[in-house]
């Protein structure tokens, strides 16, 4: 599928790899509707980016906020008539914590609730939102793609830690979703990718003590090292420009097996 002159929505799109992912989308030619929390960074990165990007306060657990970023974002392709092309969903936290503590108290569900709510509810809230005018979108190319939907899993999906019930069970489920999501949406031209990083340089790890970091490190088999934000981008890129990438799950963790614990 063609990047240039098509509109892509980005989540989490002020920082970490949804901001790299957006950079590389732009730098191609697409027009990028970051929503993110962050007001102000987000302004930033859109005047930076100039006319073909726009910025809106988004909170992603929340369906009304969702509506008005996605009602601006649509009002801002009728003006431009450039196309919505994709929605990549890149809003994600993580919130460590033992199911059961020392003190043998269970994990609070406000706690769980934070997670579920921004990984898995705000990307299918996200989604299911933007969906209507995707289906609407003109058919492009030989075989009448309509555009992509590109989901951020990761490897905790697979081989979380303890402390990752939440987490692990919120990226667990967007990978689980993202082959029905591609049946759902074959029919109009619209595929769906999940993509499954482990440890990336991001906003998130910046938060990790060095000993954590060090301890990911020697998981590593090659290359030893966090990934980079610009390696994350190039496989969305891919994801979108392939379109026999439809309906599975991209591990991006250079043979990493998170160990059980650091």
């Amino acid at each position: 599928m063609k990047i240039a002159d098509r509109t892509f929505i980005i989540s989490g799109g002020a920082s970490g790899l949804a901001l790299a992912a957006a950079r590389d989308l732009h730098s191609a030619g697409a027009y990028v509707s970051l929503l993110d929390l962050n007001e102000d960074n987000g302004s930033k990165i859109a005047s930076e980016l100039g006319d073909r990007a726009r910025f809106f306060e988004t909170d992603v657990s929340d369906t009304e906020s969702i509506a008005s970023a996605i009602k601006g974002t649509i009002e801002w392709v009728s003006q431009t008539q450039k196309d919505l092309g994709g929605v990549i969903a890149g809003a994600g936290v993580g919130l460590p914590g033992l199911i059961i503590d020392k003190k043998n108290e269970p994990l609070s569900m406000s706690s769980i609730d934070f997670v579920l709510n921004i990984n898995l509810r705000g990307t299918l809230d996200l989604i299911r939102q933007a969906l209507p005018y995707m289906t609407k979108g003109t058919p492009d190319g030989p075989d009448g793609e309509r555009g992509v939907i590109i989901m951020i899993a990761s490897s905790a999906a697979f081989d979380g830690q303890m402390g990752q019930v939440a987490y692990a069970a919120s990226k667990g489920a967007v990978a689980s979703l993202t082959l029905p999501l591609a049946r759902d949406l074959s029919k109009y031209g619209i595929r769906a990718v999940t993509i499954a990083p482990a440890m990336f340089d991001s906003a998130m790890t910046k938060m990790m003590s060095g000993k954590v970091k060090q301890s990911l490190t020697k998981a590593m088999e090659f290359p030893k090292r966090a990934g980079q934000p610009e390696e994350f981008a190039k496989l969305v890129r891919t994801s979108i420009e392939n379109q026999m990438l439809n309906g599975t799950v991209l591990r991006l963790d250079g043979a990493m097996r998170m160990p059980a614990r650091l």
